[in-house]
């Protein structure tokens, strides 16, 4: 019953399953600023859910089937089962559906300047990036994030200018369903197995998805990426590059400092001139990459120097990406991370290494039972880095567990590798431990795409 949208006119009432997600209430939140009467539901409570009930669109938790009922058109996740109540209801009354992929697509659509930022690393943060330098500039965008951002207090922000500034994922390939007018692709690696199956697959997505920029307008590549840079192949729209090692790119990071926070100083060079001198208030090299990958969109729309400097200056991290949560004890800092791959991890860890501290202690729950399985080397080998390392449960979040790998299977990993590890599930157990063996100014971070954020805040709490 997948529908083509090409306009809304015939819709009055749409309704949106799993409309807790970040993209889902990014676009209720789009059709009521337009106009429509918008209602949801979602299994889970949280903070966009008691918003989007503020905000007059009723969000039922659970199943909300006297809604559904009455909608004209059903928006659903990727993660809604076909066996969902809602959706069998929805074919039972033969109510038109269309998946949130090819609808943020028909958004893209709308917009006359859709900038969609991929990758498989730092997505959120680029797109953060380049928003604040559009905010900085004045120029009224609108953005779809997906994380908290605290200049937009929120996910999604929706303006009136015709920019829209879209954090585009890969998982199923989402991001071919999107028509983008600028393009950034950040890197390409080997994660989302459980659907592609190989990392020959990833590639061919991301070029699939460097067809489909405007041919009058941007790619940009990562020219540190021997993969995204053989992607100008697949354009006809106009290709830069950025990067740090490479100083063929067009733009080039070079006297790369860091201060005591950890925070990079650095110039930039485009096309082998000085541009400007670049201050960020986010740590690691990994957001030097960033940055410049936002520097170069925004010098394309022809945003100012000093907005483009001014933009990253203010811009201090998206939610989750080494995010300072406080302090307890002895002056024991706390962060938390979302880092939830291989190369993420030793991104955050080669950021955590510019920070003054004694040692670190790691505190890590995995991320799906196949990605555990397929990196369990490389997540040995990339935590060993740490001084202290905790693993807890493996996050379950799509997948049941079938027991083909453990937390204990990667504890065992790591010391085979020389380097003690501790198997902790519960948490209160970890607080205990952290508790009574952390010392003054050790660092601790938080790392993991589930629930190990909660247990940041509940250290700082209770130590205090």
């Amino acid at each position: 019953m997948d529908v083509e949208i090409n306009n809304l006119d015939n819709f009055k009432h749409i309704h949106l399953i799993g409309i807790g997600g970040v993209s889902m209430s990014a676009i209720a939140e789009t059709l009521k600023s337009w106009g429509f009467k918008v209602t949801g539901s979602d299994l889970n409570q949280s903070k966009i859910t008691d918003r989007l009930n503020k905000d007059g669109i009723r969000t039922i938790i659970g199943h909300n089937l006297d809604d559904c009922k009455n909608a004209d058109l059903i928006i659903y996740n990727a993660a809604i089962p076909e066996d969902d109540p809602e959706m069998c209801l929805a074919r039972e009354k033969n109510i038109p559906t269309v998946g949130r992929g090819k609808f943020v697509g028909f958004l893209t659509k709308k917009y006359k300047e859709a900038i969609c930022i991929s990758g498989t690393h730092g997505k959120t943060t680029t797109t953060s990036m380049i928003s604040s330098c559009f905010l900085e500039a004045k120029l009224d965008p609108s953005i779809e994030v997906g994380a908290y951002f605290n200049m937009i207090d929120g996910n999604y922000r929706i303006g009136k200018s015709d920019y829209f500034i879209l954090e585009s994922c890969e998982y199923k390939a989402n991001f071919l369903n999107f028509f983008p007018d600028t393009a950034v692709i950040l890197n390409i690696d080997n994660d989302h197995l459980d659907f592609y199956k190989t990392f020959e697959n990833i590639v061919k997505a991301f070029q699939k998805f460097a067809s489909l920029v405007n041919e009058n307008g941007l790619l940009v590549a990562n020219g540190d990426d021997k993969n995204c840079l053989s992607l100008k192949e697949y354009t006809k729209a106009k290709f830069e590059t950025y990067g740090i090692e490479n100083d063929k790119c067009d733009y080039v990071a070079k006297n790369i400092e860091f201060d005591d926070n950890g925070f990079a100083i650095f110039d930039v060079y485009k096309e082998g001139e000085f541009f400007e001198k670049i201050e960020l208030s986010v740590t690691g090299k990994h957001n030097v990459l960033n940055s410049l990958a936002a520097i170069a969109v925004s010098d394309y729309y022809k945003i100012s120097k000093k907005d483009i400097k001014e933009g990253l200056k203010k811009f201090t991290g998206a939610s989750r990406r080494l995010e300072y949560k406080g302090k307890f004890g002895d002056n024991i800092k706390v962060y938390d991370d979302y880092a939830h791959h291989p190369t993420e991890i030793l991104a955050t860890y080669s950021a955590v290494k510019n920070k003054k501290y004694h040692e670190s202690w790691v505190i890590f729950q995995p991320h799906t039972f196949s990605r555990t399985k397929t990196h369990l080397d490389a997540f040995a080998k990339v935590l060993s880095n740490f001084d202290h390392i905790i693993v807890t449960d493996i996050y379950a979040a799509r997948e049941k567990d079938e027991k083909i790998v453990s937390s204990n299977d990667l504890k065992d990993k790591i010391e085979k590798l020389g380097k003690k590890a501790e198997y902790i599930s519960s948490f209160d157990d970890i607080l205990k431990e952290v508790k009574s063996k952390a010392k003054k100014d050790d660092i601790i971070i938080t790392l993991g795409a589930g629930t190990v954020t909660n247990i940041g805040p509940m250290l700082v709490e209770k130590n205090n």
